[in-house]
C-alpha cells in the first residue's frame, strides 16, 4: 500500500494517521478536514472552553513533533463531497480530488436541530469551536436565561457550565428520566438529581413543540402548554452520522457507514472509524459507539487491518465514557438492559458519590460511578465475570 486518505481531521482521523505511521506505513498520507483550524479535542468544548478556562491552543491534538512524525498532507478547510470507490478517489469542495490505495472515513457526526431553528439568533448547537465561540458570546451577554433542550450528557454538561456562570438554567427532556436508556433508571435518577442539587430546573416527560420569538428566541414551548422563557437555547438532542457525501458511492449506509468489527467495509480498501462507523458483528451485534474512547481506540484496529489487507483483529471493547457535571465525574462502562439489577457497592446514590455494578443472569454487565474513580477502575475489570460479592 503506497497511499492512504483519511477523511476527517478530528480525534478519530488523527489517531488513524498516528496508528498507520506507528505500524510502519511510510507512504503518502493525506488527511482531509472541513475546518480550517488544526485538529483539536472536542470534549472540553462543553466544559472548560465554554467557561473560558481553556483556549483553542489548549485543545490541540498535535504538537510540532507529532506533525513531523506523521508527515501528512493536511487538506484543511475543504469538505469531502463524494467518493469514487473504483478509483478510491475522494472529491473535495474546492474542485480537486485525492486518490489513494485506501480510504478511511472519519467524518464523525453532525448535531441534530429542531426543524425551523436554523438562523434564529440565540439558538445553538455545540459540536465545534465555532459553535462554542458563538454560544460563549451569547452567555456572556448580560445575564441570559438559558434553556437546554435534551438532558443528554452534552446537555447536562452545558447546563452545568451555565450554572457555574450563575445563569438561570432550565433543562427540558422528553424522557421521564434523562439518560435512562444508557444508564438504566436507577443510576440515571441519581445523575438527574445533580441538576436540582445545583439550582437547575429540570422538566421531564414533555417534548418540545416549538420555539418562541421572531428573529431572536424568547422561549421554548412544550407540548403540555408550558412556556420556558429563554434568551439562549442550546439543543443537545443527539447527532446524525456525517455520511451525506457518501450517497451513491456504493458503500452500505445505515445510520452510519456499515463495517465489520474490524472496521473494514465490504468495499476492499475502505474503513470507517469513530462516530460515523456502524459495527456489525457475525454474532449479530450492531452498534455505532459515539464515545471519545471509541474514536481513540478504533483507529489502531482499522490501521492494522488496512495494512494487512484483511480483518486480522477486531474492535471488541465494552463501551466506556465519562461526563463531568457540576464538579462531579460520572463514569460508565459496559451495557445495560431493562431488568438489570443495580447493586451499590460503595457510597450512596443519594449523596451522588457511589460505585455500582449492574448484574444480569449471575454476571456483571456494567459498572457506574460518581466521584469514585479507583473503585470504578476495579469494577470495570470485572465486567463479564460472575457477580461475586464485591
Amino acid at each position: 500500500m503506497r497511499s492512504v486518505a483519511v477523511v476527517g481531521a478530528s480525534l478519530a482521523g488523527v489517531e488513524t494517521a498516528r496508528a498507520l505511521r506507528e505500524r510502519g506505513f511510510d507512504g503518502r498520507l493525506t488527511v482531509v478536514g472541513d475546518e480550517v483550524r488544526p485538529p483539536y479535542d472536542r470534549p472540553p468544548l462543553s466544559k472548560d472552553y465554554l467557561l473560558g478556562k481553556a483556549d483553542a491552543a489548549d485543545l490541540a491534538l498535535l504538537d510540532r513533533d507529532d506533525e513531523d512524525r506523521l508527515c501528512a498532507d493536511w487538506r484543511l478547510g475543504v469538505r469531502a463531497t463524494g467518493l469514487d470507490l473504483r478509483r478510491r478517489a475522494v472529491a473535495l469542495s474546492d474542485g480537486t480530488e485525492t486518490v489513494a490505495d485506501a480510504v478511511v472515513v472519519a467524518t464523525g457526526a453532525a448535531p441534530n436541530r429542531l426543524p425551523g431553528t436554523a438562523g434564529v439568533e440565540g439558538v445553538h448547537v455545540l459540536r465545534n469551536v465555532a459553535d462554542a465561540d458563538a454560544l460563549r458570546a451569547d452567555l456572556a451577554s448580560g445575564s441570559p436565561r438559558v434553556a437546554v433542550i435534551g438532558g443528554s450528557f452534552i446537555g447536562a454538561e452545558i447546563a452545568s457550565a451555565c450554572s457555574a456562570l450563575g445563569l438561570e438554567t432550565t433543562v427540558v427532556e422528553a424522557l421521564e428520566t434523562p439518560m435512562a436508556p444508557v444508564l438504566g433508571p436507577v443510576v440515571a435518577r441519581a445523575a438527574a438529581g445533580l441538576h436540582a442539587d445545583n439550582g437547575v430546573r429540570l422538566l421531564c416527560g414533555v417534548p418540545v413543540s416549538g420555539l418562541r420569538g421572531y428573529g431572536r428566541v424568547t422561549g421554548v414551548d412544550l407540548a403540555d402548554g408550558t412556556v420556558v422563557p429563554a434568551d439562549v437555547v442550546v439543543m443537545g438532542i443527539g447527532a446524525k452520522p456525517a455520511t451525506a457525501w457518501l450517497a451513491g458511492s456504493g458503500l452500505e449506509l445505515d445510520d452510519g457507514v456499515v463495517c465489520g468489527t474490524g472496521l473494514l467495509t465490504a468495499a476492499g480498501g475502505v474503513a470507517a472509524v469513530g462516530d460515523v462507523a456502524r459495527l456489525r458483528g457475525s454474532d449479530g451485534t450492531d452498534a455505532r459507539p459515539e464515545h471519545w474512547t471509541a474514536a481513540a481506540q478504533q483507529p489502531g484496529v482499522a490501521a492494522a487491518n488496512l495494512l494487512a489487507g484483511a480483518a486480522v483483529t477486531e474492535y471488541r471493547r465494552s463501551p466506556y465514557f465519562w461526563s463531568d457535571q457540576y464538579g462531579v465525574r460520572l463514569q460508565f462502562a459496559g451495557r445495560t438492559e431493562p431488568g438489570d439489577d443495580v447493586r451499590v457497592v460503595e457510597g450512596s446514590l443519594e449523596e451522588r458519590a457511589f460505585a455500582a455494578v449492574y448484574e444480569r443472569g449471575g454476571a456483571v454487565t456494567a459498572a457506574a460511578a460518581m466521584d469514585r474513580p479507583r473503585s470504578f477502575t476495579r469494577l470495570r475489570r470485572g465486567i463479564g465475570r460472575s457477580a461475586a460479592p464485591v
